[in-house]
């Protein structure tokens, strides 16, 4: 019997990334295993078998550039827009990423409508935004945050194309080919700039985790989906409905 490989192990063979495989494989672009609940593995010859055919097509999609010196803002300026892609840099790099689905803009719209009439009563002055807003940390970390909120003492930060500084609040919705960088590299730049408060939705999941920056580090300090109460130590009276925010309708 042909041995059943991991993700990682299809990944080195077809010289792809593993975040490519696990993309193609919710898709159901590659023949899958499935063990158990979200246990995958994949037969070689199964998946070779129907690359040949010609009727898949998998191949690594270039999302990240470099250059020498690397980006900088100046650079990102420079860079044309092309319909159904956005563009950040991380730690000089460009990454280039599709534009959100539908279901990512029904959570993030939902979301930010619940932060906006907790934020109206907690800080007046306080501002919401909603990507697409650049938010420049330095001259090479330029990010796209789903959703961000600036109290209202730091009006300091708010330049007229863009927001230059450490706003309070920032949450990332997070999709399939964005999790590693939303969960790893993002959090890592956002903890060295000392952004306060860093949320993670999970729209497949369902999930909402909240971390708070401690001691240089962040630390989970409430997570829910369907069904829980969300509570927040630094947000008193804080509260989420989130079967509301992850509520998918009945015709998907």
């Amino acid at each position: 019997m042909e041995k059943l490989l991991t993700a990682q192990e299809l990944a080195e063979i077809l010289s792809l990334s593993v975040d490519t495989i696990w993309r193609y494989t919710r898709q159901k672009k590659i023949p899958v295993v499935e063990l158990g609940e979200k246990q995958y593995r994949y037969e070689k010859e199964a998946v070779l078998a129907a690359l040949a055919m010609g009727d898949l097509s998998v191949k690594e999609e270039r999302s990240e550039y470099s250059k020498q010196d690397g980006y900088t803002y100046e650079d990102y300026l420079k860079i044309p827009e092309e319909p159904g892609y956005r563009f950040e840099i991380l730690k000089g790099y460009l990454v280039k990423e599709p534009t959100p689905t539908v279901h990512h803009q029904r959570v993030s719209r939902e979301l930010g409508r619940q932060l906006m009439t907790f934020f109206d009563g907690f800080d007046s002055e306080g501002e919401l935004f909603f990507a697409p807003l650049d938010v420049t940390l330095t001259n090479s970390n330029v990010l796209q945050p789903d959703i961000l909120f600036v109290y209202g003492t730091k009006k300091e930060i708010l330049r007229r194309e863009r927001i230059d500084g450490v706003c309070d609040l920032v949450v990332e919705i997070m999709s399939p080919t964005n999790r590693r960088k939303d969960r790893l590299r993002k959090m890592e730049i956002y903890r060295k700039a000392g952004i306060p408060h860093y949320w993670l939705v999970d729209p497949e999941e369902n999930t909402l985790e909240a971390f708070i920056l401690r001691d240089g580090s962040y630390t989970l300090v409430a997570a829910g989906g369907p069904g829980d109460e969300l509570t927040h130590p630094e947000f008193p009276g804080l509260d989420l409905d989130l079967d509301r925010i992850f509520r998918r309708p009945v015709s998907e």
